[in-house]
C-alpha cells in the first residue's frame, strides 16, 4: 500500500505520517520546502516522541520524499499508482496541490481501485475544498474523477508544537490524537488505519473539535498573551486565564449540545480532557505560536465568530466568547503579518467598518452590535 502525503512538516510527519506508517503504508512525502525534502530523502527513519500521559517513542521508516515544485511529474507518477493521497498543508494551500492530484487521477490505469483522497486540515470540510479545486483544474475530466477517486472529509486533532532547535526530522507531539473520517464516500471499502474513527455523519465531530479544541486553544493563547505569559501551559496554570477559557468552553458546550445532540455529560468530559491537554507542561507550546493568524481565527465561520453568531441567533449573548474576541483583537505580535494587519484595520477604520471587515458579520446580524462594542473598546486602548 502506498500513500502520497502533501506536507512534510511537523503535523505531516508526527501525526498523519505516523498513523499511516503504523497502518503499513509506504509514504511518499511531497513538499516545496527543498531543505526539508532533501533531509527526508537522505534519511532512513525519524522518531516521533509522544509526551504526556503514557509517553512513547515511535520510529517511522519506509518513506520517500519528493520536491513537488522541482519534480511535479514524479509526484504525478506516484499519485497515479498510489492507494491514497492525504494533505497537511493548510487550507489555503490546497488549491496549489490540486493540479498535481488531478493529473495523477488522469494518469491512473482503469483497473486500479479508486484513489482515496483526504485533506487533513484545520478547516470544516477541507476535502470538499480540495475536491472542488481538483475538478476545476480540468486535467482529469469529471467522469474520470467520479470513477477514479473518492474524496472523504476528515476531522483531525493532535497538538504538535514548534519543535526544539536541532531536533532535525524527529517530532515531539502530545499523546492524545483523534482522526475522524466520513465513511460514506467509501461505500464499505474504508481504509484500515488503526486509531481512526469512521462515522456516518462527520459534521458534528468537525464542529465539536473546532469549537472546543481550536476555540479553547486560541482563547488560552489570547488570554495568556494579555496576561504577559509565554507558554500555553503557563497560561493554563494561571487561575484567571483558566477560568476565562473554561467560561468560553461552557458557552460552546451549550451550543454543541443543543445543535448536535451530544449528551451534556459526554461533552463536559470532552472539555475536561481538552483542558488537561492544554496544561501539558511537556509541550513547549507558546501563546504567540497558537495565537498567530488572528484575522483567520476571527473570520465569520471560524472558532470565535462561528459559535458566537449561532448563540446570538438563538437569543443567547455569548459573554465569554466576546471577551475572548476582545483579547484576540489586542493580540500584538510584530512578527505575525495578520496581527500587524489587524492592528492596521483597527487603527484606520471606524468601529462598524472594522467589525464588518474583520468578522464578516452583516450589520443586521444579532451579534454585530455586541462585537462592534468590543471593537470600539479595542480601538480605545
Amino acid at each position: 500500500m502506498k500513500t502520497v502525503h502533501f506536507g512534510a512538516g511537523n503535523i505531516g510527519r508526527g501525526f498523519v505520517g505516523l498513523l499511516l506508517h503504523n497502518a503499513g503504508y509506504e509514504i511518499v512525502f511531497a513538499d516545496v520546502a527543498a531543505a526539508l525534502i532533501d533531509q527526508l530523502a537522505a534519511a532512513d527513519s525519524y522518531q516521533v516522541h509522544e509526551v504526556g500521559e503514557n509517553p512513547a517513542v515511535h520510529t517511522v521508516d519506509n518513506f520517500r520524499a519528493l520536491n513537488s515544485a522541482a519534480a511535479p511529474d514524479a509526484v504525478v507518477a506516484e499519485i497515479a499508482t498510489a492507494d491514497m493521497v492525504t494533505t497537511a498543508v493548510g487550507p489555503n494551500i490546497l488549491k496549489f496541490v490540486a493540479p498535481l492530484i488531478a493529473r495523477g487521477i488522469a494518469a491512473r490505469d482503469a483497473g486500479l481501485a479508486p484513489l482515496q483522497v483526504m485533506a487533513c486540515e484545520n478547516a470544516i470540510n477541507a476535502t470538499d475544498i480540495l475536491e472542488a479545486a481538483v475538478r476545476a483544474d480540468g486535467a482529469a475530466g469529471q467522469a474520470a474523477v467520479d470513477s477514479a477517486a473518492v474524496f472523504a472529509n476528515t476531522a483531525v486533532d493532535r497538538i504538535v508544537p514548534n519543535q526544539a532547535p536541532g531536533q532535525g526530522l524527529d517530532v515531539t507531539v502530545e499523546t492524545f490524537f483523534e482522526w475522524v473520517i466520513d465513511k460514506t464516500p467509501f461505500r464499505g471499502a474504508e481504509p484500515a488505519i488503526p486509531g481512526v474513527t469512521f462515522v456516518d455523519s462527520l459534521g458534528p465531530y468537525i464542529e465539536r473539535k473546532l469549537f472546543t479544541v481550536n476555540t479553547g486553544h486560541a482563547s488560552t493563547a489570547y488570554f495568556g498573551r494579555a496576561a504577559g505569559l509565554e507558554k500555553i501551559s503557563d497560561a493554563m496554570a494561571d487561575p484567571s486565564v483558566q477560568a476565562r477559557v473554561r467560561a468560553v468552553l461552557e458557552e460552546t458546550k451549550q451550543l454543541l449540545v443543543a445543535k448536535h445532540g451530544f449528551a451534556e455529560a459526554e461533552q463536559e468530559a470532552y472539555v475536561q480532557k481538552i483542558l488537561v491537554r492544554f496544561a501539558n507542561e511537556h509541550l513547549p507550546d507558546t501563546v504567540v505560536r497558537v495565537g498567530r493568524a488572528p484575522l483567520r481565527k476571527l473570520s465569520r465561520h471560524e472558532r470565535f465568530i462561528g459559535p458566537a453568531a449561532e448563540l446570538a441567533e438563538n437569543g443567547v449573548k455569548p459573554a465569554a466568547l466576546l471577551e475572548a474576541i476582545g483579547a484576540a483583537l489586542r493580540f500584538d505580535d510584530p512578527g505575525d503579518a495578520e496581527a500587524v494587519e489587524l492592528a492596521s484595520i483597527l487603527a484606520d477604520n471606524p468601529a462598524a467598518a472594522a467589525t464588518e471587515r474583520i468578522t464578516g458579520l452583516a450589520p443586521a446580524h444579532p451579534l454585530f452590535a455586541a462585537v462592534n462594542a468590543v471593537v470600539e473598546a479595542a480601538q480605545a486602548r
